[in-house]
């Protein structure tokens, strides 16, 4: 597929786009693991949304977007850096499809700007319930690897392997790509939490239609926390994927690119 790629002004810094196919915009937007932009997120799930326009994200201080201070929660920043960037591109109305943290960035974006997101795809992200404490042990290994000075290859290795169920996905080839991906940018992240944000006042003033995906067997974000997103999000669907971890549009793809497909084909005129 053909794309182009832009660094692009947004309020606070520039965002790194890179911009596949002509159609109906789909903003999509990644994870925080080490390494992550948007394209190693997604680039595998682009070929099955033909017909659509593309716009891949790397967030704030990811990839190739810019890596200012950030002094207030993440999820806030990033999301009104993605509408500044998305305003400056003329990109008026538009699909979000988000993983994890950029999930969390997409609920934001369509709670404060419904007229805007036609619908959301939230996979593994979202609000903390109140009662949770401590990090789960995905975040442990997450969090951990961001806290090292030089973190290893087997650092990266063991995050990961726990990223998904079948092992047979996590090869050489990919754990060096991210193992080298995020020693070029580490550490993404100069703080810590509570750096997130709290989206639980969010979720009743989401208005798109909302599908979210979510492994059975995810140690990152376990399925408790689906349930508080669910029964938040007013028009909100929520799948959960057996047999499959945090990295579902990875280790569930087929499921994933149809799933979202078909929700996103709904609202086709």
């Amino acid at each position: 597929m053909n794309s182009t790629t832009h660094l692009v002004r947004g309020q606070d810094l520039s965002l790194q786009v890179t911009e596949v196919g002509q159609g109906e915009p789909i903003v999509w937007l990644h994870g925080s693991g080490p390494g992550a932009t948007g394209m190693s997120n997604f680039g595998g799930n682009l070929p099955a949304f033909d017909g659509y326009r593309h716009l891949v994200f790397d967030l704030p201080r990811y990839g190739g977007s810019d890596r200012v201070t950030i002094d207030e929660p993440l999820v806030p920043f990033a999301a009104r850096n993605v509408v500044a960037v998305l305003e400056a591109m003329a990109v008026e109305r538009f699909h979000v499809v988000g993983n994890s943290f950029g999930g969390s960035v997409g609920i934001k974006i369509a709670a404060d700007h419904p007229d805007r997101v036609r619908r959301l795809v939230v996979n593994a992200g979202g609000a903390r319930p109140q009662d949770a404490s401590g990090r789960s042990p995905g975040l442990a290994l997450l969090w951990g690897y961001m806290e090292k000075q030089q973190p290893t290859r087997d650092d990266m290795a063991e995050f990961i392997d726990a990223m998904v169920v079948d092992k047979s996905l996590v090869t050489d080839r990919l754990v060096d790509e991210r193992y080298e991906a995020s020693l070029r940018t580490h550490p993404e992240l100069e703080t810590l939490p509570p750096v997130f944000g709290d989206l639980l006042p969010d979720l009743p003033r989401v208005e798109a239609p909302t599908l979210l995906l979510w492994g059975r067997e995810d140690v990152f974000l376990p399925i408790e926390r689906a349930l508080v997103n669910v029964r938040g999000i007013p028009n909100a669907e929520l799948r959960v994927i057996p047999g499959c971890g945090h990295w579902v549009q990875v280790e569930a793809r087929e499921y994933f690119d149809a799933a979202v497909r078909r929700f996103l084909d709904e609202a086709a005129p």
